[in-house]
């Protein structure tokens, strides 16, 4: 097969130059243009200075037709106004990275009113099916078929993982309890009070507590599983003083010994290539610059412990982006992907 054209949308921020260091150097994918509108004309190297001696390409504010996939790296509520504001052919993938699709009751793209020029791609209505929820080891053979793909959230993708084998097997019968702890990136990469160096460095802060955005995509994607579930999930974020990288500690009551557990989450997960289950204890370093998530189970009395750890720019956005790009073209889910750690 040839190489498929990808263009991205947004492409100077954290989750955009993730994308382009994995594109790059993708054997199935040609980049056909990177589109930012305060960037065009400069260099790629210039404002993704690692990428220096990889690529020669400039951003552009120019949006081609003449593509197979897009990837929108925008803000939250960006990707939908983009979306009605350009006209986008109906032959192309859309892989939102954004949270504006991820919710079922939201998924649906407005509809077009007419123009009188039905030849011609509408602005909105580029993609009239909904946005498949793009968790691989959820949706997996949704997302095969799939023309659009909502990607799910970086704590959502860490905390999911950590919840899913159970769900799948009816046992979520008592409240859940989750601590997650993200690195700086997951602010985005304009600076603000809580992200600026001098505010997070040897700091330890929570914020959001019990009402994180990110509990609607798990909330749901529970219930799809185990559609009885009526327990709370109560989360606690916190904003960790380092860049990169998602430790969730989750916990719940049940009767399952640690050796039914294990084989529960061994069995879900089978058949994902990035998601492992480590009888060993585990820590942040062995995932960050990897699209793995790693999970650990130990059973304390009557009270199952569950960690989880991620990058949150890569499995928790740009690495599981290209996962969810390899599945809908039929590309080996790993081609790209095969990312190392750097444990030191």
């Amino acid at each position: 097969m040839e190489k498929i054209k990808a263009g991205i949308i947004g492409g100077a921020g954290y989750t955009g130059g993730e994308l382009l260091r994995i594109l790059v150097n993708h054997a199935k994918v040609e980049i056909a243009f990177v589109h930012s509108n305060s960037n065009a004309g400069n260099l790629i190297s210039d404002v993704h200075t690692d990428l220096f001696g990889d690529t020669d390409l400039r951003f552009t504010d120019v949006i081609s037709q003449d593509i197979d996939v897009l990837f929108l790296c925008v803000g939250h509520g960006d990707a939908r106004k983009f979306l009605e504001a350009n006209p986008i052919n109906d032959a192309i993938k859309i892989i939102d990275l954004s949270q504006d699709f991820r919710l079922k009751a939201k998924s649906q793209k407005p509809k077009a009113e007419s123009n009188g020029q039905e030849n011609q791609p509408s602005a909105l209505s580029v993609k009239p099916s909904a946005f498949v929820y793009g968790l691989p080891e959820l949706n997996k053979e949704s997302i095969k078929k799939a023309h659009n793909i909502a990607n799910p959230g970086c704590f959502a993708t860490c905390i999911q993982l950590a919840l899913l084998p159970l769900a799948k097997a009816g046992k979520l019968n008592n409240e859940v309890h989750i601590a997650a702890t993200t690195g700086s990136t997951g602010a985005g990469q304009k600076p603000t009070a809580t992200s600026h160096f001098s505010w997070r460095n040897n700091n330890l802060s929570v914020y959001k507590a019990f009402e994180h955005q990110h509990l609607n995509e798990i909330g749901e994607s529970l219930h799809q599983l185990q559609p009885d579930f009526d327990k709370a999930v109560n989360f606690i974020p916190y904003r960790g003083d380092f860049a990169r990288g998602i430790m969730a500690s989750v916990y719940l009551e049940t009767d399952l010994t640690l050796e039914e557990a294990e084989k529960i989450y061994e069995d879900f997960y089978a058949d994902a290539p990035f998601t492992h289950v480590s009888k060993q204890n585990i820590d942040l370093k062995q995932v960050v610059n990897t699209n793995k998530c790693l999970l650990h189970l130990e059973k304390h009395g009557n009270k199952l412990m569950i960690l989880s750890i991620t990058d949150n720019l890569l499995k928790g956005a740009s690495g599981q982006a290209v996962q969810n790009m390899n599945l809908m073209f039929g590309f080996d889910e790993k081609e790209g992907l095969r990312l190392k750690a750097v444990n030191f």
